[in-house]
């Protein structure tokens, strides 16, 4: 038969992992085998699906769960575990997850992980800086392509806003803001960290009343983690200032 003609077959039935790693299956029985080439494109196609997903996701940076350190910084609601977060029950119930707390204290590290854990699992994420999603809105709007960016966004079954609070918005890009949130409201999962208390976020929003309602359709259905503490950062900064100096003075 030879190996072109198997690459050809192969070819049309959408079989592309096949070809490549074929030869690395033992061989014991024809069901076996057939069974285990097979199993094969089936697990290459799900790594290239995820792979997919995570770069579609964009990202800022990649950050796993397992690296992730619960500490007592982190206070759940009542009604919440760290295993049902981790579960991405939230997700599948289309509830959002609100994660406030002071910067450097591990909010945008759990929602990166647990957006990579929502790509592992087959779902599309898509994952904004909200000032940079804020200047895509306006800047879509200016170019007429609005409705484009948001059909990509609507296409998602979990948004992450990350940082808000750190930019104040425009009126145009409050509203703007406030649509893609709305247009998510029971219809999809909204991970948001903010360094704000949501009594503040009217200093971002500029109008009490948009920002009533924007916050009233997150809380809606939401689980709010609170983040206390220093930042891990600063932290981190601070023991390497002391390790430094202690070396230096020996």
């Amino acid at each position: 038969m030879g190996v072109k003609n198997l690459k050809e077959i192969c070819k049309t039935l959408h079989l592309s992992n096949i070809t490549d790693r074929y030869e690395e299956i033992p061989y014991e029985s024809k069901d076996q085998f057939l069974y285990d080439v097979l199993s094969l494109e089936v697990s290459s196609r799900q790594t290239n699906k995820i792979a997919r997903l995570i770069k579609k996701a964009k990202f800022r940076e990649l950050k796993w769960l397992k690296d992730y350190k619960w500490s007592e910084q982190i206070h759940l609601p009542t009604t919440t575990t760290k295993d049902e977060i981790i579960d991405l029950k939230f997700l599948l119930n289309k509830q959002n997850l609100l994660l406030l707390g002071a910067s450097g204290t591990g909010k945008t590290h759990l929602s990166t992980a647990l957006g990579l854990k929502a790509c592992e699992k087959g779902y599309e994420v898509r994952f904004y800086r909200v000032a940079d999603l804020v200047a895509q809105l306006e800047d879509a709007l200016a170019k007429g392509t609005l409705q484009r960016l948001k059909r990509q966004i609507e296409s998602c079954d979990l948004l992450i806003l990350d940082e808000v609070g750190y930019v104040p918005f425009q009126k145009q890009g409050s509203e703007l803001l406030f649509h893609i949130i709305a247009d998510c409201y029971e219809q999809k999962s909204v991970i948001v960290t903010s360094n704000l208390e949501f009594g503040q976020w009217n200093r971002v929003f500029g109008d009490n009343r948009l920002t009533t309602a924007l916050v009233d359709r997150l809380v809606h259905h939401a689980h709010i983690v609170a983040f206390t503490g220093e930042s891990y950062r600063l932290q981190n900064a601070l023991s390497s200032v002391n390790v430094a100096a202690a070396t230096i003075n020996k």
